[in-house]
């Protein structure tokens, strides 16, 4: 009996591994995509078809705040994994709901900035600059927007299941998934803010 209890144990120790395996090939793929958007981004950037370009529509400091929201979220997400090592269920739940709450800030003002875009006639529909921006940025946006839902869907699911090595498991994929979009929108602020407002 106690051999067949090691044995699954050891199977779903094997399984486990597997299922994060996976998800790095997962994000390895959208490594390439976002790899994909970026050169895209680089070859279109100067076509403005004489309409505006980086400098005459980004807003550092608003987009600086935004960058604070998602980098500050994914400390708070650091600080839930050291709570779930320790086993503290209360404080894994109050600070991925603070992280939920930053994330959804972040897509709050990015929603703000397209609209206001949009609204001022410069959609992506204007110039080829401005179809691969609202690509790129979109594609990071769509990307948070799974994030906290996969994260809503993990709250409610630790309320009704406890902390089993299954949401472990979930919530390290998770935060891998949450700090590869954190560090995506560092080369996102860096090259496609800072040097277009230049």
């Amino acid at each position: 009996m106690h051999v067949n209890h090691a044995g699954e144990h050891d199977h779903h120790h094997d399984a486990a591994g597997n299922k994060l395996f996976g998800f790095w090939i997962y994000l390895m793929g959208d490594c390439i995509l976002f790899a994909t958007l970026f050169a895209t981004y680089a070859v279109l950037e100067s076509g403005t078809a004489g309409g505006v370009s980086g400098k005459d529509i980004f807003e550092l400091p608003f987009v600086f705040v935004e960058t604070m929201l998602l980098l500050l979220s994914s400390i708070t997400f650091g600080f839930g994994m050291i709570s779930m090592s320790k086993r503290d269920i209360a404080g894994l739940k109050r600070w991925l709901i603070v992280t939920f709450f930053l994330g959804a800030g972040f897509i709050s003002m990015e929603l703000y900035e397209f609209h206001h875009l949009i609204v001022n006639g410069h959609g992506p529909d204007h110039s080829a600059f401005l179809s691969a921006f609202f690509t790129l940025v979109g594609t990071h946006g769509l990307h948070v927007t799974v994030g906290l839902i996969w994260l809503a869907v993990c709250l409610v699911q630790l309320n009704s299941k406890g902390l089993t090595d299954t949401m472990t498991l979930r919530f390290s994929c998770l935060s891998l998934f949450w700090h590869f979009l954190d560090i995506v929108w560092i080369c996102v602020f860096t090259f496609v803010y800072l040097v277009g407002a230049m």
